[in-house]
C-alpha cells in the first residue's frame, strides 16, 4: 500500500478520534473518574496486614510467595506486606505492633510468653524442627553419645541451632560441660570442611546441601528425630486473634493453600520466588533447599497442624533446662481453629 494510500484512510480516522475527544471533554470526565473510583474502592475493601518473616528474601517463604502472586490473600480480603530483615526480637517486634503477625519458631513463642507476652501460634508451617547436628561422613560420631569430648560449631548461643544442641544433649542425657562448643558464626561449611571442629549445627535444608554440593559426604542427627520441638510458625497476638478471628483464619488458610501449590509444583513455585528474591541466579540450589523443605513442611500430619504432644515434650525439655518456668496452661499458646 503506498504512502498516500495510507493517509487517506488515517486521516479520516484522525479527525473521528478529535471529534469523540470532544463530545467526551463537554460531556465532562465523568466517565473515568467512576472507573478510577472503582478501582480505588475495590483495593479499599482490601484490609492491609504484614507479616515479618525474619530473614532476607529466601526460597523457604515460597509459600507466602505463592499465595501473594496467586491471589489468594486478596481472595481473603488481604493486602499483605512481607517485612524481611534479621531481627533480633521478631515476637518483641509483633508485640509492639511492627506487623500483624511473625514467622517464628514455637519455642521462641514460649520463652517470649514466660516474659508476659500474650501471643498465640495460629499454624505451625514447619512440622519437623528444621535443624540437625553435622559430622563428616567418616567421623567417630556414630550416635550422641559419642559427642563427649568432642567439639561442636555453632553461629552462637542464640537461635534454633543453639536450642536444637541443647535438645540434642538432653535426649542423649549430656550436658554443655560434656562437649566443646565453639561460637563459629554462620561458617558451618568451611569450618567442618576444614575440621576446625568435629561437628556443626546447621538446618536440615540448608548447610547439608551445601557440603554435599562441595563433595564433603555428611552424616546427620536430625533434631526431630530425638527430641519433639514446634518449629516455625504464623505468631499473632491474643488480641489480634479475638478481635479479628476472620482475618487471621483467612491468612492463614490462604498462606497453606499457597504451601499446597509449592508442594504440588516446586518448580512453578521457583518460578513465582524469583520475582521476590532479588538477586537470585542459582536456580539449583534453591530448588535443591525447596526440594529438602518439602518433608519438613509435611511432616507426619495435617499442614499447618499443631500437635499438642510435641508442644506438651517441647515444654517439658525447656522447663527441664530452665529455659522457662513450667507453663499452666499450654492450650492457650496455640490452636488449630484456623487450620480446620
Amino acid at each position: 500500500m503506498s504512502t498516500r494510500h495510507r493517509s487517506s484512510i488515517i486521516l479520516p480516522a484522525l479527525s473521528l478520534l478529535i471529534t469523540l475527544a470532544l463530545l467526551l471533554a463537554a460531556c465532562g470526565s465523568g466517565g473515568a473518574a467512576t472507573t478510577t473510583s472503582g478501582a480505588s474502592s475495590s483495593t479499599a475493601k482490601l484490609k492491609n496486614v504484614s507479616i515479618g518473616l525474619g530473614y532476607i528474601p529466601d526460597v523457604q517463604f515460597a509459600p507466602f510467595y505463592v499465595a501473594k502472586s496467586k491471589g489468594y490473600y486478596t481472595a481473603a480480603g488481604l493486602n499483605v506486606t512481607f517485612i524481611h530483615g534479621i531481627v533480633p526480637d521478631l515476637i518483641g517486634s509483633l508485640v509492639a505492633g511492627k506487623s500483624n503477625f511473625v514467622f517464628a519458631g514455637g519455642d521462641e513463642m514460649l520463652t517470649a510468653r514466660d516474659k508476659g507476652a500474650k501471643v498465640v501460634d495460629v499454624a505451625t508451617i514447619f512440622q519437623k524442627y528444621p535443624v540437625s547436628l553435622i559430622v563428616p561422613a567418616d567421623s567417630p560420631i556414630k550416635s550422641l553419645a559419642d559427642l563427649k569430648g568432642h567439639t561442636v560449631g555453632v553461629p552462637g548461643a542464640y537461635g534454633s541451632t543453639y536450642t536444637g544442641l541443647l535438645a540434642l544433649l538432653y535426649s542423649a542425657h549430656l550436658s554443655l560441660s560434656d562437649i566443646k562448643v565453639q561460637s563459629i558464626g554462620f561458617t558451618q561449611v568451611p569450618a567442618l570442611m576444614a575440621r576446625r571442629v568435629d561437628a556443626v549445627m546447621g538446618y536440615s535444608n540448608n548447610e547439608p546441601l551445601q557440603l554435599r554440593a562441595h563433595g564433603f559426604a555428611v552424616r546427620t542427627f536430625d533434631v526431630s528425630d530425638y527430641q519433639p520441638l514446634v518449629s516455625n510458625g504464623i505468631i499473632t497476638t491474643q488480641d489480634t486473634y479475638r478481635a479479628q478471628p476472620q482475618m487471621v483464619r483467612g491468612f492463614v488458610q490462604a498462606t497453606l493453600k499457597g504451601l499446597k501449590d509449592v508442594i504440588a509444583d516446586p518448580s512453578g513455585a521457583l518460578q513465582i520466588s524469583k520475582s521476590y528474591i532479588p538477586g537470585l541466579t542459582n536456580t539449583t540450589q534453591a530448588m535443591n533447599v525447596l526440594q529438602a523443605t518439602i518433608p519438613v513442611w509435611q511432616g507426619k500430619g495435617k499442614l499447618g497442624y499443631n500437635d499438642s504432644a510435641t508442644w506438651q515434650s517441647m515444654e517439658s525439655f525447656m522447663v527441664a533446662l530452665k529455659m522457662i518456668k513450667p507453663v499452666s496452661d499450654l492450650s492457650q499458646a496455640y490452636t488449630n481453629q484456623t487450620v480446620v
